[in-house]
């Protein structure tokens, strides 16, 4: 090993970045040899030094490594210490006897080091010393950092001697505490309980808050027993733990005595200030409350902002739906706080059924409360019925077109009665509303009016289409592109040659659904592909690659010398869906173009189509020097081959 003799020679260098570089090259290189120098380097001043010593002992490793930095546990530089006690960490279990060698040490910080160290080992040989320190160490703060490293650890081994530890000092009983939590084993249940007898406020309140993580079930009668005698704060505690442990639902399994008894405690847990305590009392309540306990939580939940703690008051919601209609949720719908009365409407949204008539008593609720609050409430309810509403609620919507004004609501309205119900009676009443100054409120009126479908409505449109108003126009187009018939047929022919562009694309998106009749529009429609917008000449091109056939081939071969991009983009997406082997000399031409999506999207669409002259073209492609479109070509390639498989 030449070369590491060479850097412990370099390693006592003057020169700092040569001691350094060599400490990193010891490292690399695995010298054994230089431990002994690099763990003498580790105590430099340097930190660069430091950092390439540190990190090649931890490279090297092994029993030499161990050996040289034990040492320097010992150095009065608490920086050095430190430094000793990340590597031990990460390598001492290599040689985890020369650690425990030192447990019994007469310097008890180092009895502490070692009893850290131990923790981060991950090997069973580790357990049996630290449990001697744990009961037999004079030294508080050994037995403290060996229960931390039992915990660390987490191996059942170590729980007979954590319990017996238990009632050792209140310093080392909270690390026996979250240790034994740490490891979740079942015989530390009667040790916990047990060790309440004598233990302060806190201990005892960390001993519940291990029962409630530990989960185990024979915990709950011997928590319930002490309940009665508990502070009010520690009894919070334990009604934490015990819904933890039961779940909400489980507690309706307790005898009627202790369920009252215990719905007792979950209420004054409600007010406890811990907001773990307080949802684990409304988790409880859900299933025992009643009237009570619903507005002891509907308070709670008002004063919970709706972004902010969202997912906690989705939570809360839920359970308070659980307890369902109580008197609580009607007051606080109609009540002065806004944000009780905003979470009264959402719990009552989730109680109400998936079919909502008037006759329901939360419906009912909801429907008189309506009139009676604020507009932010009215949308909620309003949104709340129309996605359950009935025919027996029409009459509560008809009154909501008539009397309201807000167009959120109103789309609530026009939905349930034209979408979802289809009532034609409400016609006279939705139909109006296509003149509504609001955008999104005309366009619910819209779909209302073609979900009803009658030949009512489809005469109103077809009246409508004479108007001199283009936006008018334009929706008479649409909706009359729903329905297949001769006289509308005739109606979207003249829209074709509407002098708004809006209303001619409109009116061939239409007529490409009446499929019965396309030999009557289809030359209408060719004759767009020369019309001034872009927008409409899209519109020809995705229509005739929805039907496409020969008839249609040469004229979406033809828009491939379209002015605008994205027109002759759609052609080709067309052409390469359908396998136009006729294009594929213009597409090859189009490899030259100026813009690059264009070229991109030729070497797709040749891919598409396949045969020897695009497979020919698509070689060229890849000797490019733009990666992009290279990839794009194998991926292209790669298609062509696959379909001769």
């Amino acid at each position: 090993m030449v070369e590491c003799s060479e850097y412990i020679v370099l390693l006592g260098s003057d020169n700092k970045e040569v001691v350094r570089e060599s400490a990193f090259k010891a490292g690399e290189n695995n010298c054994v040899e230089a431990v002994p120098k690099l763990a003498e380097l580790l105590q430099t001043h340097h930190l660069g030094i430091q950092e390439a010593v540190d990190s090649s002992l931890r490279k090297i490793g092994g029993k030499d490594v161990v050996l040289a930095v034990i040492p320097l546990l010992r150095s009065d530089e608490a920086p050095v210490r430190n430094l000793a006690m990340d590597i031990l960490r990460e390598v001492g279990h290599q040689d985890i006897g020369s650690l425990v060698d030192l447990i019994d040490d007469a310097d008890a910080d180092i009895r502490i080091f070692i009893s850290d160290i131990l923790g981060s080992t991950k090997s069973p040989l580790a357990v049996p010393p630290l449990c001697d320190a744990l009961l037999k160490d004079p030294e508080v703060n050994v037995r403290y950092q060996a229960a931390v490293s039992l915990g660390e650890l987490g191996m059942d081994e170590a729980i007979p001697s954590l319990n017996k530890a238990i009632g050792d000092e209140e310093w080392v009983q909270y690390s026996v505490i979250e240790a034994l939590t740490k490891i979740g084993h079942a015989s530390s249940v009667d040790a916990l309980v047990k060790a309440l007898d004598t233990a302060s406020d806190l201990v005892a309140s960390m001993i519940i808050d291990a029962l409630g993580e530990l989960g185990n079930v024979k915990a709950v009668t011997m928590l319930l027993r002490r309940m009665s005698d508990s502070p009010t704060a520690l009894r919070n505690k334990i009604v934490k733990a015990v819904v933890k442990i039961l779940g909400g639902k489980s507690l309706t399994l307790l005898s009627s005595d202790e369920r009252e008894r215990f719905r007792r405690y979950l209420l004054v847990a409600l007010r406890d200030e811990d907001v773990e305590i307080q949802d684990a009392a409304i988790q409880g309540l859900a299933y025992v409350g009643g009237e009570e306990a619903s507005r002891g939580i509907l308070q709670i939940a008002g004063a919970l902002d709706q972004d902010r703690d969202q997912d906690r008051l989705q939570s809360i919601i839920a359970f308070l739906a659980e307890i369902g209609m109580t008197e609580a949720l009607k007051e606080g719908v109609l009540g002065d706080d806004p944000g009780v009365a905003k979470v009264a409407v959402q719990v009552l949204s989730q109680i109400a059924p998936s079919e909502c008539v008037a006759q329901n008593d939360v419906c009912g609720v909801l429907m008189d409360a309506f009139w009676k609050v604020a507009l932010p409430l009215q949308r909620q309810i309003v949104s709340a019925i129309a996605q359950r509403g009935r025919p027996q609620t029409k009459d509560f919507f008809i009154r909501v077109l008539a009397d309201h004004t807000d167009g959120t609501v109103l789309k609530s309205a026009v939905y349930l009665l034209g979408e979802k119900l289809q009532l034609a009676e409400v016609t006279e009443n939705i139909f109006p509303l296509l003149h509504h100054q609001y955008d999104d409120v005309k366009e619910a009126a819209l779909d209302a009016c073609i979900a009803i479908g009658t030949q009512d409505v489809q005469k109103r449109f077809q009246k409508m289409f004479v108007s001199d108003n283009a936006v008018e126009r334009l929706m008479a187009a649409y909706a009359l592109g729903k329905f297949e018939s001769e006289d509308n047929l005739a109606i979207l022919q003249r829209a074709v040659e509407d002098e708004e562009s809006d209303v001619r694309r409109v009116a061939i998106e239409g007529l490409a659904s009446f499929t019965e009749f396309r030999d009557a529009w289809l030359p209408l429609v060719l004759q767009r592909l020369n019309d001034e917008s872009k927008d409409v000449r899209l519109t020809v091109v995705e229509t005739l690659g929805q039907n496409y056939d020969g008839e249609t081939l040469p004229h979406l071969i033809d828009t491939l010398d379209d002015e605008d991009d994205w027109v002759k983009i759609r052609a080709m997406d067309a052409l390469g869906e359908h396998g136009a082997q006729e294009a594929v000399p213009l597409m090859i031409d189009m490899l030259q173009d100026s813009n690059r999506f264009v070229v991109m999207k030729a070497v797709e669409a040749l891919g598409n189509i396949g045969g020897p002259k695009a497979f020919a073209a698509l070689l060229q492609v890849t000797n490019s020097d733009e990666y992009e479109l290279v990839s794009a070509a194998e991926e292209a390639i790669l298609r062509i081959q696959e379909a001769q498989e």
